[in-house]
């Protein structure tokens, strides 16, 4: 997922390191997986980001920040990109970029929109689009954890085509539950027409406020500012909602 700003920067000042692409996984139309082997990187915690920069021939730089799709892992750092249409980062890395390819790469990012595998609570998870991406990480880190904690997951996607990690999300998991809500089109046999997320998905698809769940919203502004007004209107503690979303060029 893209950010059209950089909250919150962990203390210390991440420096930039030289990642240099090992593998793609192709996730969806226009997205892609990039994994990279970055010598040095110090780890990072589900829920971060990395800022991501190219320098061209004459000089010009552009970088943007994208979540990191999958927990720390010795120097492998994963990315999962989403193409932004005219965008100046985004096409090269889904399109132009090679197994072999140097990018400079900084972070770990952000230190609040974070699950940290000790925390005992139930997680609720609620994601639309791209917003699946640091969801993602935050699933993974509890697998490779071998964490017991609850999850529920709601990914609000607009057609099935368009769903990340769709061999992932579909595997059995005890203690994982996810849903998905379409918003244009359903696949075949779905049971309810496409539509928003509203009331009854966040109600019958997650946690009930007196589980006191950790609750993270990840997606566009309207998304998340909709999600979140739904949790706060189910009692859910508004200290146990954390957000993150995207703008323009994440979206």
């Amino acid at each position: 997922m893209a950010r059209a700003a950089v909250p919150g920067r962990l203390s210390g000042g991440p420096v930039w390191r030289v990642a240099t692409l090992a593998e793609t996984i192709d996730e969806a139309p226009g997205a892609r997986t990039l994994v990279f082997d970055v010598p040095g990187w110090p780890g990072h915690l589900a829920g971060q980001h990395v800022d991501v920069r190219l320098t061209a021939e004459d000089g010009y730089q552009a970088q943007r920040s994208y979540s990191l799709a999958a927990p720390a892992d010795g120097d492998r750092v994963v990315l999962t990109v989403q193409k932004v249409p005219d965008g100046e980062v985004s096409p090269y890395l889904t399109e132009g970029l090679s197994p072999g390819d140097p990018v400079e790469l900084r972070g770990p990012v952000g230190g609040w929109f974070v699950w940290r595998t000790s925390d005992p609570s139930p997680v609720l998870l609620i994601g639309a689009g791209s917003g699946i991406v640091p969801l993602m990480a935050m699933l993974r880190a509890r697998r490779t954890a071998g964490s017991r904690v609850p999850f529920r997951v709601i990914y609000s996607v607009r057609g099935p085509e368009q769903r990340y990690y769709v061999d992932e999300l579909a595997r059995p998991e005890p203690g994982v539950d996810v849903g998905y809500v379409y918003t244009r089109r359903t696949p075949e046999g779905w049971p309810r027409p496409p539509r928003r997320i509203g009331v009854a998905d966040v109600n019958t698809g997650g946690w009930p406020a007196d589980f006191a769940p950790a609750c993270f919203v990840c997606g566009p502004t309207g998304f998340v500012e909709t999600v979140a007004d739904i949790l706060a209107a189910l009692d859910h503690d508004p200290h146990r909602i954390k957000t993150e979303r995207f703008g323009p060029s994440g979206g």
